[in-house]
């Protein structure tokens, strides 16, 4: 894919990525088809065909485009508080009855497409170092253990909140983001990570 950065190439890719997210909204990973984002898009299918190609190659790029957008890191002043907040957003984003259709239709592209499951691992890489750097002021500030591994420690964070979406189907809330916090520390705190 080609593009002239500000052009209209530019506008044509915010366009078209923009109505990836809505068709995922409102129709889901299986209802979602290359002419349903072109006609939401405003542009002819021949041209998010000629791009694109595919529904999981959309996906792909439009999750490759989140991941290059800039995410907040949460900064309270306690990794409690940091990680409990990326843990509430994660457990928000799955109870919000449409932005939950999002991650769930980018794990069904993953299954089905490498180039999808490349912009997945890609994306959970990028927003779990930008998320790991909580964890390294928390070590500079005293609250954890010097050998603390950032990366593990949010992971261990983010594994039970995963696990109940995608695996098990049990409902997650703030309760359970805040237990999988306390878990993640009492193993931090204690040396395992």
């Amino acid at each position: 894919m080609t593009s002239r950065p500000g052009g209209r190439s530019a506008r044509v890719r915010e366009a078209v990525l923009d109505a990836v997210y809505a068709e995922l909204i409102h129709r889901g990973y299986l209802g979602m088809t290359v002419e349903n984002v072109a006609d939401r898009a405003g542009v002819h299918k021949t041209t998010v065909y000629r791009r694109w190609g595919t529904v999981d190659v959309l996906i792909a790029d439009a999750l490759d485009h989140t991941r290059e957008t800039d995410w907040p890191v949460p900064d309270t002043g306690t990794i409690e508080g940091d990680l409990t907040a990326i843990a509430t957003e994660i457990a928000d984003t799955f109870t919000d009855p449409e932005r939950r259709q999002v991650p769930a239709a980018i794990v069904a592209a993953a299954l089905q497409s490498t180039r999808a499951l490349q912009a997945k691992q890609a994306f959970y890489t990028a927003r779990h170092t930008e998320a790991a750097k909580v964890v390294t002021r928390a070590v500079e500030r005293g609250e954890l253990p010097p050998q603390t591994d950032p990366l593990e420690l949010v992971r261990l964070t983010c594994a039970p909140l995963y696990y109940r979406i995608f695996v098990s189907g049990e409902p997650v809330d703030r309760t359970t983001a805040e237990r999988a916090v306390q878990s993640a520390l009492a193993a931090a705190r204690t040396g395992l990570l």
